[in-house]
């Protein structure tokens, strides 16, 4: 498991590395910052002096070996726009962005648990055909569209629920998790019930019954554990999407994690915090994926066996 892990982590180097070049010029295409925080009156030697305090003046290359310095001591420099440490403020909004992400995980396996072993109960059944019609439905909607459409109804027409913020306590958790919720339930449901009739149709299950084992302990105990791989692996994924997913839905709701984070120094030319930020996001990422692997290759025999060889 060790030599796996450790083989995992050095894949990960390379992506890593593009990740952050790619950042390091995909922000520098924004344009130069210096025109948003002087007024139209500061003079050419404010100008230079401030793109030399901010080193906007060195060469293309020589900001590039000064960044990965910085990635390296995880030092991305000060925030052009408030002046604070760039780290420590992508460290203040990630909990709030993992907070959604994990809750809305949370509620998606657990809803897909229960439709998806009920449909796979009574295959083809009117239960089962609603399921998976309701689940690819689900699945094939844009945050964007059931954010902006949750936002008229729930909060403009009826008042229900507040637009954004996180200023209305339980209440403003509602529409980012039921955005970012659709989406995973649908596809996970498809694939929990997909891997619950191909498990209760394998022989081990009819052996179960034939020893008289009741239909709850066969779904629970024999085929929910076998169908339990495949959809770790998808929910993994599914992970991963919100993490990325939550860029648009925390700028639709105002949610003051990552993802604002990141439209915010995009908009502001706020290099040093679009780093840090992209920079904490990417490493989450690689390490979720690497978690979800090893956990993998425990409950699946197959690829324990490909990790010793």
């Amino acid at each position: 498991m060790f030599r796996f892990l450790r083989r995992r982590i050095y894949t990960s180097l390379i992506p890593l590395f593009v990740v952050l070049l790619g950042v390091f010029f995909l922000a520098r295409l924004t344009g130069d910052p210096t025109s948003l925080y002087l007024p139209e009156s500061a003079t050419q030697a404010q100008r230079e002096a401030f793109r030399a305090t901010n080193g906007f003046d060195q060469p293309v290359l020589t900001q590039l070996l000064d960044y990965f310095k910085g990635v390296v001591q995880l030092d991305f420099g000060q925030s052009l726009r408030t002046g604070e440490d760039a780290s420590a403020m992508a460290l203040r909004a990630f909990p709030a962005t993992l907070q959604l992400a994990f809750a809305t995980m949370f509620l998606a396996i657990l809803g897909a648990v229960i439709i998806g072993c009920w449909a796979a109960y009574r295959p083809n059944s009117l239960a089962d055909r609603i399921s998976s019609l309701l689940s690819m439905t689900a699945a094939s909607i844009p945050d964007f569209w059931f954010a902006i459409m949750g936002v008229y109804v729930f909060a403009i027409l009826f008042g229900w629920l507040p637009t954004s913020g996180v200023d209305s306590g339980m209440l403003s958790w509602v529409l980012p998790i039921a955005t970012l919720l659709i989406r995973p339930l649908g596809v996970l449901t498809q694939v929990v019930r997909g891997a619950m009739v191909s498990a209760l149709s394998a022989p081990y299950v009819r052996l179960a019954r034939s020893k008289g084992a009741g239909d709850l302990r066969v779904v629970t105990h024999h085929a929910l554990r076998n169908a339990a791989a495949p959809a770790l692996t998808v929910a993994g994924d599914l992970m991963v999407g919100l993490v990325n997913g939550a860029v648009v839905v925390e700028a639709i709701f105002g949610w003051p994690g990552i993802g604002k984070l990141m439209i915010d120094a995009i908009l502001q030319r706020d290099f040093a915090v679009l780093q840090a930020a992209v920079l904490l996001t990417a490493v989450s990422i690689f390490v979720l994926n690497i978690v979800i692997d090893a956990c993998y290759a425990l409950l699946d025999a197959r690829v324990r066996d490909k990790v010793k060889v």
